[in-house]
């Protein structure tokens, strides 16, 4: 388990779509994840507030203060359940400036998580919005796709057949694989090996307009994600803006995505394979 609080004066790593420059991480909190957000994943859905949906509305006009070379506060996610954890900001206390996230689902099993498209491949085990800034990070479990990912080994697969393989598992919609991966384009993929296990990660943009109430052509969602293995299942944490605040923003989803970390396994896990019936 982490130190309660750590102090990071470089990026945690550094790759072609992830860039050296980034804002310091002052604080993190080995806590676990707070309770106290009751807003549930239905309540979202009648909103049209999910990360397989787009945000209606405009971003938020305090972020045009926030600049990425800022030092910024985090709190630590760690789910028990699936054996993993993350950091995510939580605030920049240079510029009073606080994110306003909400638990929009909390860590469940595999079993009875929400899929991300009809055939339920890829489920949703944990999410976590801001609705006033127009952010998501969520992370999914599901197995990979044979027709991307042919060897058992996980050692020969490219990150960009891992990316492939885990958008084209993802769509709300009742259409094909192929239909599903021209929503998405990958702009960058590359692995790397972290405690002597390889991590694939990976930048896309979703081409569909980010907003209902303004259809803007050149306005997409843009998402950064790391994906690792374990028993057979992708573990996956993404995390997603609109384009348009990637300067300022940007900086801090890569942060969360270089902290995503498979977790030994302890008393509460649960593996994917166990009890597939269960939905409780």
């Amino acid at each position: 388990m982490p130190p309660a609080s750590l102090l990071f004066s470089a990026p945690l790593f550094s790759s072609p779509c992830l860039p050296r420059r980034g804002p310091s991480v002052i604080l993190c909190s080995s806590i676990p994840i707070r309770r106290n957000a009751n807003l549930r994943r239905r309540d979202l859905l009648l909103l049209g507030l999910t990360s397989s949906f787009i945000f209606s509305g405009p971003s938020s006009d305090s972020l045009a203060a926030v600049t990425s070379d800022q030092d910024v506060k985090m709190d630590m996610v760690v789910d028990d359940i699936n054996a993993y954890s993350f950091l995510y900001p939580i605030e920049l206390p240079d510029k009073n400036f606080s994110f306003k996230w909400v638990e929009s689902r909390k860590p469940e099993r595999y079993s009875s998580a929400a899929p991300l498209s009809p055939d339920a491949r890829q489920r949703i085990v944990s999410e976590r919005v801001d609705m006033i800034h127009n952010l998501v990070i969520s992370v999914s479990i599901g197995p990979p796709n044979s027709r991307f990912l042919k060897s058992n080994d996980k050692s020969t697969w490219k990150a960009k057949d891992v990316a492939d393989s885990i958008l084209s598992d993802k769509s709300a919609l009742r259409v094909t694989t192929g239909q599903r991966m021209a929503e998405s384009s990958v702009l960058d993929a590359h692995s790397d090996i972290v405690g002597g296990e390889p991590y694939w990660f990976y930048e896309y943009i979703v081409r569909k307009s980010p907003t209902i109430s303004v259809q803007e052509p050149n306005l997409y969602r843009r998402n950064l994600a790391v994906t690792a293995e374990r028993d057979g299942y992708l573990y996956s944490l993404n995390a997603s803006t609109l384009s348009k605040q990637w300067e300022q923003i940007g900086p801090f989803l890569e942060k969360t995505v270089a902290s995503f970390r498979l977790l030994p396994p302890a008393e509460n896990y649960v593996p994917p394979y166990k009890d597939p019936w269960r939905f409780w």
